[in-house]
């Protein structure tokens, strides 16, 4: 890049009238005049003028035209040059590149490159965006225009989408496009959770989100594939403003000179021959088609919707697919008038193609004048099931459709798409909830008839009915309930889901009850036998629809009176455990015990020294380390007290052996070694310097090479002092009882032989033992049986693969661990408050509404006269031990189970 002059100063480029300046602007206006363009001699940008003739060099001295826009930021830094000002910097550089492409871009072409530049209609008419100057030939510009159609074409991005059809659109119920892929499956949903406070029961709404899904289809339509999306739709944003240019009026009083000049140019360019002005002065008006985008997306989209023409109506429905499925958040209603009207009317022509009916929607307040085919726009249309019963039906064949009806479908499918995925929005779904058509669409699709082609529609149907009935009251006798309640009987697992799902959602936000009357018996036996399937979501569905209605007493008593519901009490009772771990858990009783570190080195057992006698240097040290300390990081010992001890325990016995100990210093660095995380030697100052090994301390007991701790002796040596003891150390108890027999208590022993007993007075000094010390023991034997309480138990030999340190590091000798009780419970799920949740939660929520409303049912007051025992007893007693199990060891679950309890005992 060239050097940029001090960019920022307004006089470094204000517009100088030199000769140079002159006759470079009469060159350029004389070249325009030629090529049949406008020229405007000192455009604005912002509030200021621009040189051309600085631009055009600024612009050279980088290369040109096509190098700079390659040039990242390099035309906002040429505003930045010209002083075009902070704000706006985006929009007032682009300005300043369409000032040179308008005015200087062909000029540049002619006589920079030497080649000829491509017409008016693809170089002045466009704007300054696109490829480079030199690629914009005429022939270029007419195959990027075709591939622009073609993509256009395929995408709806500027014109109707394709209608052609493959090999697997021909199948039965298709009506895919060529240009698209298959339809994602709906985004998971968490069922509704009203915020409002009503008389009834709370509603229990799972935590965990709930995955739609539905049955198979043989028809589909794959409109909403995000890879096929246009790119008008996926980058369609309103366009930024631009700052308002102002510019003056030139008058005879404020500039003179250019007033002159625009009047005799005006008269040069009179037709000599008529007077008039020629056809150059035309120029710059905006002609029909170029330079004006048209309404953005959003617009056309209802516009061509409204049309009822054909081939608008798919460009509008294949957007409005992508915009709902995409943009949903933000595409709302009540701010395009019109749209869910214009969805419906749609929806409701599906009617047409299987019953010679045309439906139409009347908002008059006079039903009289109403026929079969008028729908009430006004308050619905309370006996729609009725007049379809009495629609004649058209011949369909369910394999085999003409591309006329697929065509029809397919637009109904993609309308009803729309609607489904805009009242995902709670602020559409309230919207569209107070449209009696809507809700009579819903009516008339749910009793369409039973063909592959409509699966589809019908799921569409049912979701935007999940998404309505929490804001509507449907009574028993509603069309819209009733068609709920008979898709229960599908055999399409999504369809019976869905449906339940609507059902229990009915009246969720109002302050009506939700009564659900009228639920036939056969319905609720299924309901009952879908709660035994392993299938989470069918048996959440079906909990949350049991809540709502058994919270009703007439529900309860026609539940009991007509099935079998010992069956579900025990299941629900087995569901109170769905998903239970088990969690443990301890309370402290103790804190931790440190205890101080002894006076005195631990004697060494003989079995040991004979060990260590057996290693050679610097090894015996190392081990004679780890039997009589460990490391402490709060302790310390002095060098010299530890050099004496292990000289004084090893000095006279290796002189015999002709073997030599350690040297002093060599000891010192090798206690380093052998405690190597913590132990080092230190001088601590003072009065007088001592020496001390930092991070170790003596044991209590010495412990063998493989870290497992000896025993000690505790008899009296001192008969009456309790306080007097052997302090020798043994490792099995059997070592131990010799050593008494034979030191403390004078009896040989020997292995494998029966010791002499002997009478006479006989007292144990084990401790603070007080056995035979009022009454001493007569035969020796009776003394000997008592010593074996005293001995330590037996050790158990550790895995080998737990290695010599692996006793060492699971504790620490000088610290007593805390006395702590383990507990352990089982958890089921439970919300981001650690409060109960999921399928457990609301079969306990079931449980509780039965026991609290069997006792006022008819049918309990029947019992009672006949067998003498409650509806309440005869559910509730056999399963009561598993309630208090529950009770006792489910923590979320407990309260709601001491409720349930109390409604058993206390009916």
């Amino acid at each position: 890049m060239a050097p940029s002059p001090s960019s920022g100063d307004p006089a470094l480029y204000a517009i100088e009238y030199t000769p140079e300046y002159n006759q470079f602007i009469e060159k350029l206006a004389a070249y325009h005049e030629q090529r049949g363009t406008e020229f405007i001699r000192e455009p604005k940008v912002g509030a200021r003028q621009i040189d051309l003739l600085k631009l055009y060099q600024r612009v050279m001295s980088y290369g040109g035209y096509d190098k700079v826009s390659d040039e990242k930021k390099a035309w906002r830094g040429l505003g930045d040059e010209f002083a075009l000002g902070n704000a706006h910097q985006p929009a007032l550089a682009f300005s300043l590149k369409s000032v040179y492409y308008k005015n200087l871009a062909a000029y540049e072409i002619s006589t920079v490159h030497g080649k000829e530049p491509p017409p008016k209609e693809i170089l002045e008419h466009q704007t300054a965006k696109g490829g480079g100057l030199l690629t914009r030939t005429l022939e270029n510009f007419k195959s990027r225009k075709q591939t622009a159609d073609d993509q256009s074409e395929a995408s709806g991005e500027d014109g109707t989408p394709s209608r052609d059809r493959n090999g697997s659109e021909e199948a039965p119920g298709s009506g895919g496009r060529i240009t698209r892929g298959l339809r994602q499956a709906p985004p998971q949903r968490v069922l509704f959770q009203s915020d409002t406070q009503s008389s009834r029961p709370t509603r229990h709404v799972p935590s965990t989100p709930q995955h739609q899904s539905h049955g198979t289809s043989t028809s589909y339509n794959p409109s909403s594939n995000i890879d096929n999306m246009s790119l008008a739709v996926a980058n369609y944003e309103p366009r930024p403003q631009m700052p308002m240019t102002l510019r003056p009026i030139i008058t005879p009083g404020n500039n003179p000179v250019e007033f002159s000049r625009r009047q005799i140019a005006k008269i040069a360019s009179l037709d000599a021959a008529t007077g008039k002005p020629s056809s150059l002065t035309n120029r710059g008006v905006m002609l029909p088609g170029s330079g004006f985008d048209g309404p953005n997306i959003y617009v056309r989209c209802l516009c061509s919707l409204k049309s009822a023409i054909p081939s608008e109506q798919d460009y509008a429905l294949h957007h409005l697919v992508k915009i709902s499925m995409e943009r949903g958040d933000k595409y709302r209603f009540e701010s395009f008038s019109g749209l869910a009207e214009a969805l419906i009317e749609k929806l409701l022509e599906a009617s047409s193609l299987f019953y010679k009916v045309d439906w139409r929607i009347s908002y008059n307040y006079d039903k009289t004048m109403m026929g079969i085919d008028t729908l009430d726009g006004i308050e619905g249309t309370p006996d729609i099931l009725q007049r379809i019963e009495q629609l004649e039906k058209r011949e369909i064949d369910d394999n085999i459709q003409t591309a006329a009806f697929s065509d029809a479908l397919l637009q109904i499918n993609e309308a009803a798409l729309t609607m489904r995925n805009m009242v995902m929005l709670e602020e559409n779904a309230q919207y569209v909830s107070e449209m009696a058509p809507l809700r009579d669409f819903l009516s008339i699709a749910l009793n369409l008839p039973r063909l592959h082609c409509l699966v589809e529609l019908k799921h569409y149907a049912l979701d935007i009915a999940e998404q309505l009935t929490k804001y509507l009251h449907l009574d028993d006798a509603d069309p819209l309930y009733i068609s709920l309640l008979a898709q229960l009987e599908s055999e399409d697992r999504g369809a019976v889901l869905t449906s339940l799902r609507a059902i229990s959602r009915i009246s969720m936000t109002l302050e009506e009850n939700n009564l659900l009357h009228g639920v036939p018996r056969a319905a609720l036996q299924r309901i009952i036998y879908w709660t035994l399937l392993y299938d989470e979501e069918m048996v959440h569905a079906c909990l949350d629809f049991l809540y709502q209605y058994t919270a009703v007493v007439s529900n309860v008593d026609f539940l009991v009176s007509t099935v079998h519901v010992e069956p579900l009490v025990n299941q629900l009772t087995r569901l109170l455990a769905y998903g239970a771990r088990d969690v443990y858990s301890s309370l402290l009783l103790t804190n931790e015990v440190r205890r101080s570190s002894p006076q005195e080195l631990a004697k060494l057992p003989r079995e040991l020294l004979v060990q260590l006698l057996r290693l050679d240097e610097p090894e015996r040290s190392s081990q004679w380390l780890r039997c009589l300390f460990e490391e402490d990081k709060d302790e310390s010992i002095t060098q010299i007290k530890l050099w004496t001890a292990y000289q004084d325990r090893f000095l006279p016995v290796i002189g015999e052996t002709n073997r030599s100990i350690l040297p002093a210093a060599d000891f010192i660095k090798n206690v380093s070694t052998t405690f190597a995380e913590k132990a080092n030697a230190q001088v601590q100052t003072g009065l007088v310097p001592k020496f001390v090994i930092k991070g170790i301390r003596m044991r209590h007991v010495p412990v063998d090479f493989q870290g497992k701790e000896y025993s000690e002796c505790l008899w009296g040596i001192f008969p009456g002092n309790s306080h007097s003891k052997c302090g020798e150390f043994f490792m099995s108890p059997q070592e131990m009882f010799f050593h008494i027999m034979e030191l403390h208590l004078h009896t040989p022993m020997s292995p494998g032989v029966i010791f002499t007993n002997r009478g006479g007075q006989f007292t144990c000094a084990w401790g603070s033992c007080t056995r035979f010390h009022h009454h001493p023991a007569t035969r020796l034997s009776d003394l000997a049986s008592h010593i074996k309480l005293h001995l330590p138990p037996s050790h158990i030999p550790k895995a080998q693969a737990e290695g010599p340190s692996a006793a060492k590091k699971a504790k620490l000798s000088y610290v007593t661990p805390p006395v702590k009780v383990n507990f352990r419970w089982q958890q089921t799920a439970v919300d981001e408050n650690q409060a109960a949740a999921g399928i457990p939660l609301s079969a306990v929520l079931v449980l509780r509404n039965l026991a609290r409303n069997l006792s006022k049912t008819d049918a309990d007051e029947t019992a009672l006269k006949l067998s003498g025992v409650s509806w309440v007893d005869q559910l509730f007693k056999p399963v009561e031990p598993k309630l208090y199990e529950v009770l006792a060891h489910n923590k979320p679950l407990a309260t709601y189970v001491t409720d349930l309890l109390s409604a058993i005992n206390d009916p």
